[in-house]
């Protein structure tokens, strides 16, 4: 036999492209902790010292993999064929944001990678180009349309930011004696706490954001921008 009839099958050339495919695997299976240059190198059976070739740094692999989920999402919603004039675009931004969330919740991570990333990755850009499009198209103005972007925030992506995460706090807590507890010095959150439940983890991309708390405010704040669409057409 000869001797290289013995080599198992040949590994595909290492290249960013497949650096960064490696990175978002990683991350999907274990979450952002998981993913180490160390334990990247480990997954492509390369020497770490090598990825430097194709990555400079582990933030830009958190960049690349932003920019990776952006292009998953564009790749999405390109596939939505909605009206957007009138009133029609508010329809349309709807299933275009719901759209991109049902992209986030196969890579749960990813919220967290775009609020630490210092600028938008050219994908998330050009998302957010083709979401202005459609408010174009609804009739509002780039000065509404600024002021919407703003008012959508994260939501326009698909998650909800949360001010505040109480992990480990009462609302992690809230069992039968801590509500008690807090029932004296915070009747109002007590109540609410003892009346609420998020028991969605599959679902979720941060604290209180659960498909239910996302689609409830995301269609106020379109509700909200119909409106003034409304008053400026009049």
């Amino acid at each position: 036999m000869a001797a290289d009839a013995e080599v198992g099958p040949a590994r595909a050339p290492l290249s960013r492209d497949r650096v960064l495919r490696a990175a978002v695997r990683i991350a999907d299976d274990g979450g952002l902790g998981a993913l180490t240059m160390r334990r990247l190198a480990e997954d492509l059976g390369a020497e770490a010292m090598s990825l430097y070739y194709h990555v400079a740094n582990k933030d830009e692999v958190l960049d690349g993999i932003a920019d990776a989920v952006g292009r998953e999402i564009n790749e999405v919603v390109e596939f939505l064929d909605v009206p957007s004039a009138g009133p029609q675009w508010k329809h349309a931004v709807r299933r275009r944001i719901l759209a991109a969330r049902e992209v986030l919740l196969r890579h749960p991570w990813a919220p967290a990678v775009f609020e630490t990333r210092a600028s938008m990755s050219p994908e998330i850009l050009r998302y957010h180009d083709r979401l202005l499009g459609l408010m174009r198209d609804g009739g509002f103005s780039y000065d509404h349309c600024h002021h919407a972007l703003h008012a959508l925030g994260s939501r326009a992506l698909g998650f909800s930011h949360e001010l505040f995460n109480p992990s480990g706090g009462a609302a992690a807590a809230a069992d039968d004696d801590a509500l008690a507890g807090l029932a004296e010095r915070l009747p109002n959150l007590a109540g609410m706490l003892a009346h609420i439940s998020h028991d969605d983890p599959d679902s979720t991309l941060g604290w209180c954001d659960d498909q239910e708390e996302f689609e409830f405010g995301l269609d106020l704040l379109l509700d909200g921008l119909d409106r003034l669409r409304e008053r400026s057409s009049s």
